[in-house]
């Protein structure tokens, strides 16, 4: 263990134990492979020439290379590809839809050849994302819209991450299963034909990753408060926001989520990415269980084990956002997130990396905001080498609105830039923007050159000038 890392983790967890304070502030407040998660699916390791198998392989497709450990989806069976990137299947699965997938690529649709017509061969391109936040106003906002398009022509942005169920509970599209879920009627619809513009982005090449709002949800909260958490006097606990949240630790309560989740990925996203996947970070609540490490990160755990297996057979990659202080914290951060048990079930990470957030800061950087690249780079670094993951793990959230909580100073052009540099030196899957408005800029970015064509170049000398 470095002396950084060391010694960081050790300053993080005193300040923690001081006066019962929670390193959890990272929130959404806005005034080698090393390593592929593990999987229910079985690795695929039986010899290629066994007769009645369809075989098939999933490869680089710059390189040719076979992609070890792939995932390999036809149906409701999942498969993993061995050392040299190969699969088979039964062979009654011929002529069926087939996927693969792999963290750090694009995932990939194709068809199963016939056992007798040689092997099936899936090409996966290297991809990472560079993404913006749309709520579930925003993406239905022609105009919020309009600018996030606007904007990602104009720079390399390749993806949108947008609410399916956002914090308070609104969904942007009609929901075929929210009402059975037992949730009050939909009375805010702000996307009217999902299908229809998730097929357009798509056709735009805009990589869809769904959020989806877990244990914050004072909807469900409100319609069973048998399932909801209680203050240390019995009544319904309310966030900061003023909103209730599930108890995690009654399994009842992952269904809501993971239901819509199911829902987004049958609409065609290509990711789902949970949020507030977690315990609250306020102490004296009520579950229904002993608030205990062991509690906590079984519960989160069991969630997402849930998750994960109920969206398999969609190929869809499965993140979680995380507090930033986790990567630096031993312990679960009291929340439930513990770093390497959160590892083993998700494609993604996606630590909240705000500086504004760090309100304790990192060792030698305790005024956050104003060591940007530091925040980012250190608390990634610090992930990397404590998991052994590889950096295409993880995909930080990034600060894109002005500071709340030290000096209140816009985060524009050098603070968006320095903290992209530093999630590009540790070799992340990207990086993704903040801003719970929906609004953003080219700060930051890169800004393509766009060439002169022969029919937008000025006609004359005199019809160029000022």
């Amino acid at each position: 263990m470095n002396t950084l890392r060391q010694q960081g983790l050790v300053w993080v967890i005193a300040l923690m134990t001081l006066a019962g304070l929670s390193l959890s502030s990272s929130t959404r407040a806005q005034p080698g492979a090393a390593s592929t998660p593990a999987s229910t699916a079985s690795v695929a390791t039986t010899p290629l020439t066994v007769a009645g198998h369809v075989r098939g392989m999933v490869i680089d497709a710059d390189t040719g290379q076979g992609i070890p450990l792939a995932y390999v989806v036809s149906g409701d069976l999942t498969v993993r590809t061995d050392h040299d990137g190969h699969f088979i299947l039964p062979a009654s699965m011929a002529d069926q839809p087939v996927g693969a997938r792999m963290p750090g690529y694009r995932q990939q649709q194709g068809k199963l050849q016939a056992a007798n017509a040689g092997m099936t061969v899936l090409p996966l391109r290297k991809f990472e994302s560079h993404g913006l936040y749309l709520s579930a106003w925003g993406i239905g906002s022609s105009k919020l819209r309009g600018d996030a398009l606007a904007l990602m022509a104009q720079t390399d942005l390749n993806t949108l991450v947008i609410d399916v169920k956002g914090d308070a509970g609104i969904v942007p599209y009609r929901s075929e299963v929210w009402d059975a879920l037992g949730y009050p009627k939909q009375t805010v619809v702000t996307v009217r034909d999902m299908p229809v513009l998730i097929k357009d982005l798509h056709n735009k090449g805009i990589y869809l990753i769904a959020r989806v709002v877990t244990f914050k949800d004072d909807k469900m909260a409100t319609a069973k408060p048998q399932w909801a958490i209680k203050t240390s006097s019995g009544t319904l606990w309310k966030d900061r926001e003023g909103l209730s949240w599930l108890d995690p630790s009654i399994p009842s309560t992952w269904e809501p989520a993971v239901a819509m989740a199911e829902e987004a990925a049958k609409l065609g996203f290509d990711e789902i990415q949970f949020d507030y996947v977690r315990f609250p970070d306020t102490p004296g609540l009520q579950f229904s269980q002993p608030n205990t490490w062991e509690m906590r990160t079984s519960m989160i755990s069991a969630f997402l084990d849930k998750a994960r297996q109920r969206l398999e057979k969609y190929n869809v990659y499965v993140s979680a956002d995380i507090f930033g202080y986790v990567c630096w914290n031993l312990n679960d951060t009291l929340i439930g997130q513990q770093l390497e048990m959160l590892a083993d079930r998700l494609d993604y990470l996606s630590p909240m990396l705000y500086p504004s957030g760090f309100t304790w800061g990192i060792p030698g950087h305790v005024m956050a905001v104003a060591s940007p690249y530091e925040i980012v780079h250190h608390s990634l670094q610090a992930a990397i080498e404590r998991s052994g993951m590889s950096g295409v793990r993880f995909r930080p959230w990034l600060q894109s609105f002005k500071d709340y909580a030290f000096d209140h100073r816009p985060f524009g052009d050098k603070e968006i830039r320095l903290q992209i540099q530093a999630a590009q030196d540790v070799h992340t899957q990207g990086w993704l923007l903040w801003n719970a408005g929906n609004h953003y800029s080219t700060a930051g970015l890169n800004v393509k050159k766009l060439s002169m064509t022969p029919s937008a170049q000025p006609a004359t000398s005199e019809a160029s000038a000022p």
